[in-house]
C-alpha cells in the first residue's frame, strides 16, 4: 500500500505523543527505584490499564481476530484462560506482592524479592532468575519488534528493514527516557487506544453487515459450525488453551505492576477496573474476527488479503468501513499494542541487568544517578540485540512467544504464588521450583508429549517441587517473621 497521508500523519502524532510523555516522565525520575518502579507511585486506575496494556500485545489486535476468522468461536477458549487466569492474578498475588516485596528489602525486582524472601547469600536464586528474565524476554522483545514492522510494513509499503527500525524507534526513545513512569502513562494512554478500537470496529461492521440477525445468518450460511465451541476441538485442547491463564503468575512485566502500586487499597479497585477492561477487548477482539466472516462473505471482491493472511482482518476492517482519519487512529491500537508490551519487557531486562547483575556483583556502591544511566544503557543493549534477533522476517521468533509464555509462568509462577500464600517455603524450594519448571517446559515442548501445552505440567511439576523441597528443611525465623508481618500489612490494608 502507497502511503496514506491521513493514517501516517496519524501515526506520527500518536509516537510524538508518546515521546512527549516519556520526556514528562524523566522529569520525575530521580533514582533507580524511579526508572523500575515509578517510585512505587502508581494509583489505581494507571496500575489497573498499565498492567492490561502491557500483557495484551499485538496478538489481540491480529492474531486472536484472525483465529476467530479462520475457525470460529473454538478458538475463544483461549481468552477464556486468560480472564480466570489474570482475575485469580489480581485475587491472590497482587495485593500480597506489593507489601511482601516492600517488606523484603524494597525489593525492586523478581530476582531481588527471591533473594531478600529467601536469604539467598548465595546468589544463585538472583543470577538463575535474572537469567530466565534475559533470555525468554530478548526473545519477547524481538517478536515485539517483528509485530511492528508487519505493520509499518503493510501500512505504507516500507522494505521489511526500514519497518523494523521505524517500529522500535518509538519504543526504545520513550524508554529510554522515562523509564517505569513513561512505560506506565503510555500504556494507560494505549490501553485507552485498544479499547476504543475494539468497541467500536466491531458495532461498525455489524452496521455494515445489516444488524446481529442479518450478520448471524451470513455467518451461519458460509459456516454453521463457527457457532460451535467444541469444533475440532479435544478435552487436551481446550485444557491447553485455557491454560494459558496460568502464565499471569509469573510473567515479570505484569508483576512490576502490581510491585509499583501506590498502596494495597489501590489494588481492589484496579483489579475491578482492569478486569472490566480485559473483557471488553477480548469480547471485542472475538467479536472483530467473528463479524468479519459475514463482511467478507458478502464483498468477496475486496477479502483477497484477508484470504491470504487472516490476521489482517482487524486492519482490513479499519481501512474499508472508516474514514482514512478515523481508521488511522484505530490501525494505531495496534501500534500501541506492540508498543506497550515491548516497552515493559525492554524495562524488565534492563532492570534485570542493572539491579540484578550490575549493582550486585560489579558496582555496590554506585550512586542513583549512574544506575540510572546504566539502566538506560542497558535499554539500548536489549532493544538492539531484539532488533538483531528479529531482523531475519522468517525467523521462528513469534512462534516463541507461547513457548516464553510458558517459561515464565512454569518457572516463576508457582514460585510467585506460593511464596505470598505460605510462609513455609523456603530457599531450595524456590530454587528447585524454579528450576523444574523452566526444565519441564523446555523438556515437554521438545518431545509435544500427549498434545498439552507445555504451562501445564510445567506448574504442576514446579508446584510439587517446591512443596516437597521445602517439606526437606524449614524457613528461618527471620523469613517467617517478615511473612507474617506482610501479611498483617495486607489483611490491614486490603
Amino acid at each position: 500500500m502507497s502511503v496514506s497521508n491521513p493514517t501516517l500523519i496519524t501515526f506520527v502524532i500518536y509516537i510524538a505523543a508518546m515521546v512527549l510523555i516519556g520526556l514528562m516522565a524523566y522529569r520525575s525520575t530521580n533514582n533507580l527505584s524511579d526508572y523500575i518502579l515509578g517510585g512505587r507511585s502508581l494509583g489505581s486506575v494507571v496500575t489497573a490499564l498499565s498492567a492490561g496494556a502491557s500483557d495484551m500485545s499485538g496478538w489481540l489486535l491480529m492474531g486472536l481476530p484472525g483465529a476467530i476468522y479462520m475457525s470460529g468461536l473454538s478458538e475463544s477458549w483461549i481468552a477464556i484462560g486468560l480472564v480466570i487466569g489474570a482475575y485469580l492474578n489480581w485475587l491472590f498475588v497482587a495485593g500480597r506482592l506489593r507489601v511482601q516485596t516492600e517488606h523484603n528489602g524494597d525489593a525492586l525486582t523478581l530476582p531481588d524479592y527471591f533473594s531478600s524472601r529467601f536469604e539467598d547469600k548465595s546468589g544463585l536464586l538472583r543470577i538463575i532468575s535474572a537469567v530466565v528474565i534475559l533470555v525468554f524476554f530478548t526473545i519477547y522483545c524481538a517478536s515485539g519488534i517483528v509485530a511492528g514492522a508487519r505493520l509499518f510494513e503493510s501500512t505504507f509499503g516500507m522494505s521489511y528493514e526500514t519497518a523494523l527500525w521505524a517500529g522500535a524507534a518509538a519504543t526504545i526513545a520513550y524508554t529510554f527516557v522515562g523509564g517505569f513512569l513513561a512505560v506506565s502513562w503510555t500504556d494507560t494512554v494505549q490501553a485507552t487506544l485498544m479499547i476504543f478500537a475494539l468497541i467500536l470496529t466491531p458495532i461498525i461492521v455489524l452496521l455494515a453487515t445489516g444488524g446481529v440477525d442479518t450478520t448471524f445468518l451470513a455467518i451461519e450460511a458460509k459456516d454453521p459450525s463457527s457457532f460451535d465451541m467444541l469444533k475440532n476441538t479435544t478435552f487436551i485442547g481446550i485444557i491447553s488453551l485455557m491454560g494459558w491463564g496460568l502464565g499471569y503468575f509469573g510473567q515479570p512485566h505484569i508483576l512490576a505492576r502490581f510491585m509499583a502500586a501506590d498502596s494495597v487499597k489501590s489494588i481492589a479497585k484496579a483489579r475491578r477496573i482492569s478486569m472490566t477492561w480485559m473483557i471488553l477487548c477480548l469480547g471485542g477482539t472475538v467479536a472483530v474476527g467473528f463479524f468479519g466472516i459475514a463482511y467478507f462473505s458478502a464483498h468477496p471482491e475486496v477479502a483477497g488479503p484477508v484470504t491470504e493472511n487472516p490476521e489482517r482482518v482487524f486492519i482490513e476492517l479499519a481501512k474499508l468501513l472508516f474514514n482514512p482519519w478515523v481508521a488511522g487512529v484505530l490501525l494505531s491500537a495496534i501500534l500501541a499494542a506492540v508498543m506497550s508490551t515491548l516497552s515493559c519487557q525492554l524495562l524488565v531486562c534492563s532492570s534485570a541487568l542493572t539491579e540484578d547483575f550490575y549493582k550486585t556483583f560489579l558496582r555496590k556502591s554506585a550512586s542513583q544517578l549512574e544506575l540510572v544511566w546504566v539502566g538506560r544503557a542497558m535499554v539500548l543493549l536489549v532493544a538492539l540485540v531484539a532488533i538483531a534477533l528479529a531482523a531475519n522476517p522468517e525467523n521462528r521468533v513469534l512462534g516463541l512467544v507461547s513457548y516464553a509464555w510458558a517459561g515464565f509462568g512454569a518457572a516463576f509462577g508457582p514460585v510467585v504464588l506460593i511464596s505470598v500464600i505460605w510462609k513455609g517455603m523456603t530457599r531450595n524450594g524456590a530454587l528447585a521450583g524454579i528450576l523444574v519448571g523452566a526444565i519441564t517446559v523446555i523438556v515437554w515442548k521438545h518431545f509435544e508429549l500427549l498434545g498439552l501445552y507445555e504451562i501445564i505440567p510445567g506448574f504442576i511439576f514446579a508446584s510439587l517441587a517446591i512443596f516437597f523441597v521445602s517439606k526437606m528443611g524449614s524457613p528461618t525465623a527471620g523469613m517467617v517473621q517478615r511473612f507474617e508481618a506482610a501479611e498483617k500489612d495486607f489483611r490491614l490494608n486490603q
